[in-house]
């Protein structure tokens, strides 16, 4: 029997300048893909893809289709190899590009609705100054107590919870400064992450209703593939309920740990991160235990596309 696929597809922070290079001078439908992003979104996007500058390509507005073009050439290169996924999951941003590997949008519109995520969480995050930062160590019990301890000190929450003792906080300066210290002295490591706002906080609520209303307008399908969404760490199919999990996404947290036991739940035994560098990768690695049997690829260009063909066709 074969084997279940999942494709993860990952977000902010996963860019890198030189991404999708080999890929778009190897394939036609990659080059369409770049110029079909660079015609919605009005930008040289390819080019900061390409070329950056990295504090261009790190920019919010340009950062979400940069890293949407990038997944979804990469998915099209899988898809054009006849690979299809059996699951599929986005971290975050990343959960767009899941949205079209389960056929629910289409490339274009998967297009316009990062584009506008993207504007509207800038214009937030510019009304709203905020901070992230990742916690280390402790489970998300302990984060979630600091959390709430740290609430005197303005808006906080938890944003991502990525392993059992990597998860990220979101909020205010002040308060965020304060949560870490407190992690710091329960025996946790804070870092500090390089974001320009609260993602996943209500700090950036001004955004919820206008992003509504955007959705609104865009045709979603029930989906061809199960999708894991991060905001119940469970499926849906039902294209307006979908809508209102995706318009929820912005201010709540990102339960990937739990996506990612629920997927192992399932007998999935081949995760292949679809998408630029390997963040999900280490995250995986540290989520999966030794004893699961499975298997984890990276297709983020060429080498990446050949050696996991290699392995499964």
């Amino acid at each position: 029997m074969r084997k279940k696929i999942a494709f993860l597809f990952p977000g902010q922070g996963s860019q890198t300048v030189g991404m999708g290079l080999d890929l778009y001078q190897e394939y036609d439908f990659v080059r369409e893909i770049f110029d079909m992003v660079d015609e919605v979104t009005k930008k040289h996007i390819s080019r900061l893809c390409f070329k950056g500058p990295m504090e261009e390509l790190t920019l919010t507005v340009n950062l979400q289709p940069a890293v949407t073009a990038m997944n979804l050439a990469c998915l099209a290169a899988l898809q054009k190899e006849g690979v299809n996924p059996d699951v599929t999951a986005g971290h975050s941003l990343g959960e767009y590009s899941a949205l079209k590997a389960a056929g629910v949008t289409n490339a274009v519109d998967t297009v316009r609705l990062v584009l506008k995520r993207g504007e509207l969480m800038h214009r937030e995050a510019c009304r709203h100054r905020g901070a992230m930062h990742a916690i280390l160590g402790l489970d998300i019990d302990a984060v979630r107590g600091i959390v709430e301890k740290a609430k005197d000190n303005g808006t906080i929450a938890v944003a991502n919870h990525n392993t059992a003792s990597q998860i990220v906080i979101t909020g205010s300066p002040e308060a965020v400064k304060h949560a870490s210290a407190l992690a710091t002295a329960r025996g946790g490591r804070a870092i500090p992450l390089k974001v320009s706002g609260a993602w996943h906080s209500e700090l950036i609520k001004g955004a919820e209703e206008d992003f509504k209303a955007f959705l609104a307008h865009i045709p979603f399908n029930v989906p061809t593939t199960p999708i894991l969404f991060n905001v119940t760490a469970d499926y849906e199919s039902q294209p307006h309920e979908i809508k209102e999990i995706m318009a929820r996404q912005l201010l709540n947290p990102v339960r990937w740990y739990e996506s990612m036991c629920k997927m192992q739940e399932e007998r999935v035994e081949v995760f292949v991160e679809v998408g630029p560098k390997k963040v999900l990768t280490g995250m995986l690695r540290k989520i999966i235990p030794e004893s699961y049997e499975h298997e984890i690829y990276n297709v983020d260009g060429m080498k990446g596309l050949e050696n996991f063909l290699k392995a499964v066709k």
